[in-house]
């Protein structure tokens, strides 16, 4: 296998980031991708960055630089499709079953506290076999330099709080603990 190396996302990567959010996620694998990773390779491609293997896509980071702005998009261009591909009442838990389609019926769920603050936000996944071998950190530097040139000044995260080697992982790149509910999870923000 040639080194990893990390490179912009490409038409044609779709499938392999599917993948790597399905078998690193938790939920419902038929509605994974389609809550966490299609929708910024669709509204925001400019900021999503894969690790490419030489044999396949193996971890990406997908970001926004402005998530208000995301989610107006994700309501309008968006949800519409996901909701008819998807139908759940609107107000079923976000946990459970229907968690994972719950949360990709309610966009607004991405607008936690500190948002003005920390404006953009990402998700990121790696397979097992590429962790700690620096391509995180990698990922995410990808990641705040490309938001750096587009001026923001912050960047958000949330990680469930029982996983706490990534939130010692997150606050060793600098991200700092942000005051959210219990129910928002690990809500953490990097100043850029």
């Amino acid at each position: 296998m040639a080194e990893p190396r990390i490179r912009p996302f490409r038409e044609g990567d779709e499938s392999h980031v599917f993948d790597v959010c399905v078998r690193t996620g938790q939920g419902d694998p038929a509605i994974l991708a389609d809550v966490y990773a299609a929708p910024y390779l669709r509204l925001d491609p400019e900021l999503a960055f894969v690790v490419d293997t030489g044999e396949r896509v193996a971890g990406y980071i997908l970001g926004t630089a402005d998530t208000r702005e995301f989610v107006r998009r994700y309501r309008a261009e968006w949800l519409p499709a996901f909701a008819a591909r998807h139908a759940v009442p609107t107000d079923a838990p976000d946990d459970g079953p229907h968690g994972v389609l719950a949360a990709g019926l309610r966009p607004e769920r991405m607008l936690v506290p500190g948002v003005d603050e920390y404006p953009a936000h990402l998700h990121i996944d790696l397979l097992p076999e590429l962790q700690r071998q620096g391509l995180g950190r990698m990922l995410i530097e990808t990641l705040a330099d490309a938001l750096r040139a587009r001026g923001v000044p912050g960047l958000h995260l949330v990680a469930d709080p029982a996983n706490t080697s990534a939130i010692a992982f997150y606050l060793r790149l600098g991200f700092v603990a942000l005051p959210a509910e219990p129910e928002v999870g690990a809500l953490m923000g990097m100043t850029l």
